[in-house]
This record gives structure tokens, sequence and C-alpha cells, in this order.
């Protein structure tokens, strides 16, 4: 049995005197190799992994003038409204009910509030008393009048005739004259207290809040019980409004042009502008006119540019992108192809040429370009594309011909 076990170790091949007999370069040798093969491994994986880009596609444009607009100045600014008001009460007074909402459409006229009218229904009808008191007391005046005056005539027909003495037709005469000057009086009292109705009568109708002009309630300022006033009282227990209303139909464009800038401003020039909200939607407007003043801080102009067409998307103090366009002359012009508008985001500089990338069956493909005329946020290619291409937006530096690319989605 020894002697088999000692049979089997003869037989085993001893490794570490293999390895003892390997020279250290050939060790080395096999460790780049190994580097080397693992890194060539990698890059060829990185090289075929597709990239995650974005799209846009190339529009091509209709036939147009020769002298088409083009953008002579952007600018950004905010939409405004030229009738907006918050509408508070003529007098001071606590708010009974409150008949408007935020986004309400509100007629001019229409009442938004009414005040507790307690008071003022009090004020208004001790003014009605007074006024018909003081008609009632000249209207008996003016029957005693009618009365003395037929006895007057009466009396002077008999003094006439020698039938009565002279003391009695003074007399009533003299009558006859206090309640002329009464009446007079009487008429004068029922006329100031007419007016004095007609002032009571302002003041209840002041306890309700009408909307000045036709508009749009955007905010709501006053609650049920709260005290509102035409004046600040301060404190913060007071209202001053009941609500803000802006007509929708005076909206429009108020930007700041720099005073280097403000040369090519002209007024009746076209606009195209681009909301903040709503990128892909141009809308055309025109300058309205230059204020003519200038902010000394920020060295600008302001320039007002109304819209024209109104859409309800278009709310006030929305954030707006303005390019002023070059006027087109109104002679015919012969109609040329007007080339292809894309991005000018997807356009880049490389070599001092103008290219873009374009998603070709999953694969990048370089394109030179030539670009014709900046448009706002976009580009006209002259030369180059076709319209209907899907362009890459802001490719990257590492981006290449030929790369592999996904259109929204990670690396595969």
């Amino acid at each position: 049995m020894a002697a088999s076990s000692d049979l089997l170790k003869e037989l085993k091949i001893n490794r570490a005197d293999e390895n003892e007999g390997m020279s250290p370069a050939l060790k080395w040798g096999g460790l780049a190799a190994l580097v080397a093969a693992i890194a060539i491994a990698a890059f060829l994986y990185l090289r075929e992994s597709a990239v995650s880009v974005e799209t846009a596609p190339a529009i091509k444009l209709g036939a147009g003038s020769a002298t088409a607009n083009a953008s002579v100045l952007d600018a950004t600014g905010y939409v405004v409204a030229r009738r907006m008001a918050t509408v508070s009460s003529k007098i001071t007074g606590r708010v009974l009910d409150v008949m408007i909402e935020e986004g309400q459409r509100i007629e001019q006229g229409e009442v938004m509030a009414t005040l507790d009218p307690t008071d003022a229904d009090a004020q208004l009808k001790l003014a009605r008393s007074q006024l018909a008191a003081s008609r009632s007391q000249s209207g008996s005046i003016r029957v005693q009048l009618l009365q003395q005056e037929a006895n007057a005539k009466r009396i002077e027909a008999l003094f006439e005739r020698k039938l009565v003495a002279r003391a009695q037709l003074d007399e009533a005469v003299s009558l006859r004259d206090t309640l002329r000057a009464q009446l007079q009086d009487a008429e004068q009292n029922a006329r100031v207290a007419a007016d004095q109705l007609a002032i009571y009568q302002i003041g209840y109708d002041n306890t309700i809040v009408r909307a000045p002009f036709s508009g749009v309630v955007i905010a709501k300022s006053a609650q049920p019980g709260e005290i509102v006033s035409p004046l600040s009282a301060g404190g913060g227990f007071t209202r001053t409004g009941i609500g803000t209303i802006v007509d929708m139909d005076s909206l429009e464009i108020e930007v700041d042009v720099g005073e280097a800038y403000i040369g090519r401003v002209r007024n009746k020039m076209p606009v195209e502008a681009v909301l903040n909200a709503y990128p892909d939607w141009r809308i055309p407007a025109e300058v309205i006119a230059t204020i003519p003043t200038a902010d000394r801080g920020k060295a600008t102009v302001k320039v007002r540019i109304g819209f024209k067409e109104r859409d309800a998307r278009v709310v006030p103090d929305m954030g707006v992108r303005v390019s002023f366009l070059d006027p087109v002359d109104d002679a015919p012009k012969a109609l040329v192809d007007r080339g292809v508008l894309i991005p000018a985001k997807a356009v880049i500089q490389r070599d001092g040429k103008d290219l873009v990338f374009l998603v070709r069956d999953g694969r990048a493909v370089r394109t030179e370009i030539k670009i014709a005329r900046r448009i706002g946020d976009d580009v006209e290619i002259g030369a180059g594309l076709m319209g209907g291409e899907a362009l890459i937006l802001s490719p990257t530096e590492t981006l290449q011909d030929g790369s592999k690319v996904a259109v929204g989605a990670g690396k595969s």
C-alpha cells in the first residue's frame, strides 16, 4: 500500500517548478495583452452603444416674397393690460355679499358686491319723509294763497265801489303778499329736501359696487363681513378693494429695448411674438408706440406692441419674446422658394462650417448647411436640407458621423 502511494507522488506534476522556469518579461507581457484586450472591447462597446438624443423636424417653407421679413432686433418683455382696475367701494362699510369669483366674465355695470345698507337706508327714508313734509307744507300754503288772492280781488272791487274801507283792502293785500312769500320759502325748502334726498340716494347706491367696465375677474379681495374702504386705514383689518378685473381686449406687450438699438424700431413695424408658455405658437403683432422716455438705470426705452388677433390663451404678466421684423414693401414681388426652417439649437460649427446632424436608420449623419437668415429662435436654411428630416437638437462635441443614436432613449 505504501509503495503504491509513493508511486502516485512520483507521477504528480509540480506546478511550482514550472512557474519558476517562466521569465518575468513573459509574465508582464501577458498581463499587458490582457489589459489591451479589455480596453479594445470596452471601446467597441461604447462606440456601438446608442446615444440618447432629442430631435425636431426640418420644416419646408412655402413660396413667399423675395423680400421676406427678416428679424432686425429681438427683445423680451411681458404681456400687460391697459385697462385693469382694483374695484373698491366709494364709502366705508361692511361687506354684505360678494358676487364675483376668479375667472368670471363680468359686464360693465354688473353688481360685484353689496355693503350693509342699514345706515344709508335710514338716511334715505328720513330724506324722503322730509321731502314729503316740505311738499305738503308748500301745497297747503298754495291753497291758502289762492283763497287769499281771490279775497283780495273781491275786497279791491268793493273798495272801488266805496263799500269797504282802505284799511280792509290793505289788510287783504298784506295777507296775500305774506302767503306768497311763505310759498316761496316752502318751495325752496322742498327743493332743498329733494336735493338732500338725491344725496342720500347716491349714498345708498354706493352700497352697491358695480363693474366700471367689462372684463374678467383675476382677483377676489374681500369676503362677506369684512370692512372695505376707498382709503387704506392701516392695521390690515380694512380692505381697500373688492376685486380686480382686466379688460382682455386691452392686452398688449411691453418690452425694454436698449438705447443703442431703439433706432431700429418704428411705429407700425411688424413684430412676431412668442409666449414662454407656448414656444411653438407665433403671434403676429405690431409696434404701437415707443414711450418717449428712457430708463437711465437700465439704459433702455419701453416699447408698446399690440396683438393683431385676440386669443384666450394670452393672459396678463406672461413672459414673451419678440422679434422686430423688417417691413416688406407692399408692391408685388416674385415668389421664390423660402427654404427650410429649423431650430437654431440644432446648428453647430465645426472646422468653421455650419452643420447639423440628422437621424437616419438609427445613426447620426453629419450634414453641412448654408444659413439664409435667423428668425427668432429658428434659422432658415438655404441649402443642405430638403425638409422633413429629423434633426438632432443640441448635438454634443463627441457626436460623430455614423454614431449610433436613440431618439428619447438611453444607451442600449
